[in-house]
């Protein structure tokens, strides 16, 4: 059985089929969505940092973030991805980046007065090394 298909007909279409998968690749990842600093608070902090509950700095609380915003940046958002007094590691959520966690921090902080950019790379480096910091002090003292 001979193909209808001459090369020439092929040769026009396969760049063409090509573009239409590559376009389709494409779109399926522009579907994926990081999480905004003001997303990830309503979806995980918002029920401990509303309320306040075991002592956790309320949103907008100057008094309460003051001291915190002090502490700096990197050094907060590593604590809290970490965990840190009553507050569990990535504030309960196992799925959380230290990305989505920082940009949360960066949000809560700045509803308290602090102006802070949500974490570039550079940041992120900064916060991944206290973290490694953490999780060795960890260690030695299991040892």
């Amino acid at each position: 059985m001979k193909s209808t298909l001459s090369s020439n007909t092929l040769g026009i279409y396969s760049p063409l089929f090509s573009l239409v998968i590559t376009l389709a690749l494409l779109s399926l990842g522009s579907n994926v969505h990081a999480a905004t600093g003001a997303e990830t608070y309503q979806q995980v902090c918002a029920a401990c940092h509303t309320t306040g509950i075991n002592n956790a700095p309320k949103l907008g609380n100057k008094t309460q973030w003051g001291k915190l915003i002090k502490e700096g940046q990197a050094n907060i958002s590593a604590d809290g991805y970490y965990g840190v007094r009553a507050m569990p590691a990535r504030g309960g959520n196992a799925n959380l980046t230290v990305a989505e966690f920082a940009a949360a921090v960066v949000y809560l902080a700045n509803q308290a007065g602090a102006k802070w950019q949500d974490p570039d790379q550079a940041m992120l480096k900064t916060i991944n090394e206290r973290l490694a910091k953490k999780q060795a002090q960890a260690a030695n003292k299991k040892s």
